[in-house]
């Protein structure tokens, strides 16, 4: 009886005695921070792990792409800092770090859909432009 939840127990015994009145807890998931390079959500403890991780393939991934879909370097967006005791606004820093992550893509030539650079490649294969009707 370990691995069954809460809900689950309310559910199976709804009908004998539960209220339908009654309301399961509300789970509250942990704080997560956005990676500002691949736009994927760490927790807070493990960003500082990921992030120069993560910048160290981007640059191997980015070094091998054609010149021309090179990209600039990503840089960590600034967010600063709120109230007397120095917490960071997560939502505000989520935002920009998000936006920084979607500025990596690049457009489709033909399509205009974006990829990061060396998923475009792959999708430039069998991307063909629209015949007009």
């Amino acid at each position: 009886m370990g691995s069954t939840s809460y809900s689950t127990k309310k559910t199976r015994f709804k009908g004998y005695g539960a209220s339908s009145s009654d309301k399961s807890p509300m789970i509250r998931r942990p704080p997560t921070v956005i990676c500002y390079i691949c736009g994927r959500e760490y927790g807070t403890h493990s960003i500082g792990i990921h992030e120069p991780q993560c910048l160290k393939k981007w640059h191997i991934e980015n070094n091998q792409l054609p010149k021309h879909l090179r990209r600039p370097e990503p840089v960590k967006p600034v967010v600063s800092s709120i109230g007397a005791k120095g917490y960071y606004d997560l939502d505000a820093l989520n935002e920009s770090a998000w936006q920084s992550a979607q500025s990596q893509l690049v457009p489709c030539g033909i399509c205009g859909r974006t990829f990061l650079p060396d998923r475009l490649i792959v999708h430039q294969r069998s991307c063909k432009p629209k015949i007009p009707k």
